[in-house]
């Protein structure tokens, strides 16, 4: 007998990165990860960036997200994010070139580098990195 699931849609302003069937899935909330299983008690929460993990009937997959939102209810659990990318999409020299670049400026910290915009551009190159590790 087959596991009972639930929809997961994954969206950014750009496109649509999931949609499908799945058992699982793990979201970094901003208060600590957060864990839905079919019928989870409806919810809307913040999220940072980080690593999503998602299990469908026969795999599971990583998708590092740069923020956003998740709303469940109705076992359907919906990710609204400002990025997306799902493990099998990203390039993984890209990710530690831009994770080069962004330690380069935090260590110069000169006047020009605006050193929030930096810090956020290294979380999203190692929440990268993680997915695909």
């Amino acid at each position: 007998m087959a596991e009972k699931t639930q929809r997961l849609e994954i969206v950014t302003p750009e496109r649509k990165v999931y949609s499908g069937d799945v058992r699982f899935v793990v979201v970094p909330g901003v208060e600590g990860e957060l864990g839905f299983l079919p019928d989870h008690a409806p919810l809307v929460s913040a999220l940072k960036i980080g690593v999503m993990k998602v299990q469908e009937e026969n795999r599971t997959f990583k998708v590092a997200i740069s923020g956003g939102f998740v709303e469940v209810r109705n076992s359907r659990v919906t990710v609204l994010a400002r990025t997306a990318e799902r493990d099998d999409e990203i390039d993984r020299e890209r990710a530690e070139a831009a994770k080069a670049r962004a330690e380069q400026r935090l260590a110069a910290r000169t006047p020009d580098v605006d050193v929030v915009r930096a810090e956020l551009a290294l979380k999203r190159a190692l929440a990268r990195l993680k997915a695909v590790s």
